[in-house]
């Protein structure tokens, strides 16, 4: 991914959604300004930088550029944690001679030991991904409740490639263009963190080559975190749930994550919990599995 083209598009999209009254400053111009939201030199002033060094960054030139630079742009467009975040990962990889970060391997392996956390977690859905929401692992409950994209014709198993390539996804996730648009916001945070990863910008290519709602969705360069929130599902054998995740880093495996999902107890989504571990375990009894990611 050409970094500079992502600097500057980041920073056109961030000023773009600010007015000067959002802003603190009098909308100079009246109903004759040229731009929707912020121009440049209310940047600058803002940042409490010269318009051309702004200008510079906005064209990608952003090699060199301190922290309390970056700070002072990121007060001034408003920025949330994700997007701070992103704007200084954008930063860092224009540095002209970065360090160089030990390649991540194309297929991460989950150990042994982490497949026993899994598994020990019976009443927990659960599951191992990458940066690139590759699904690597599961336990039962987990395997059970992302059966629809782990048997995905969408394949690997991926929740990015199941939501916009499966026409199921819908389906299994009533609230799915929130989900969409979550999931490319996570894959742009990933973009600006990792610009060379090769498996995450083959990705971003096929899914940007054969759906329409991820080119748009992606060209709005917005960013986030994804650690806690509530997911809601139809899940084709026990019907409509809503659960709550927590994401979990592994520290020993850099990229990889633990996303487990609980439900409240005394809840009607704790039942259909419930009645999953059921289904899952009478497969297990008969010798089928509901799509085991192992």
């Amino acid at each position: 991914m050409d970094n500079g083209n992502e600097m500057r598009d980041f920073l056109v999209s961030r000023r773009a959604r600010i007015t000067p009254e959002q802003a603190g400053l009098p909308a100079y111009g009246g109903g004759n300004r040229r731009v929707a939201g912020l121009r440049r030199e209310e940047v600058a002033l803002l940042a409490g930088v010269s318009i051309d060094y702004y200008v510079r960054l906005e064209r990608g030139r952003a090699a060199g550029a301190s922290e309390s630079v970056l700070e002072g742009i990121a007060s001034a467009l408003q920025l949330d944690e994700a997007e701070r975040a992103h704007l200084f990962d954008l930063a860092r990889a224009a540095a002209p001679a970065p360090p160089r970060a030990p390649r991540r391997p194309a297929s991460q392996q989950v150990r042994p030991s982490v497949q026993r956390i899994l598994d020990s977690m019976t009443t927990a859905p659960a599951y191992v991904r990458n940066a690139r929401l590759d699904i690597l692992a599961a336990n039962r409950l987990g395997a059970a409740l992302f059966a629809p994209i782990l048997t995905s014709p969408a394949q690997p198993a991926n929740n990015a490639r199941f939501l916009f390539l499966d026409p199921a996804a819908p389906e299994f996730y009533p609230d799915w263009e929130r989900m969409a648009q979550d999931v490319v916001a996570m894959l742009r945070t990933e973009a600006g963190r990792s610009p060379h990863d090769k498996a995450l910008s083959n990705l971003v290519g096929e899914l940007s080559t054969r759906s329409e709602h991820f080119r748009t969705w992606w060209a709005a360069h917005n960013v986030r975190f994804h650690r806690t929130g509530v997911k809601q599902f139809h899940h084709p054998v026990v019907g409509d749930f809503t659960l709550t995740y927590e994401a979990l880093d592994l520290a020993a495996d850099a990229g990889l994550r633990i996303s487990a999902y609980t439900a409240e107890p005394g809840t009607p989504s704790h039942d259909a919990l419930t009645l999953l571990a059921t289904w899952a375990a009478t497969l297990d009894q008969v010798g089928h599995s509901p799509g085991r990611a192992t």
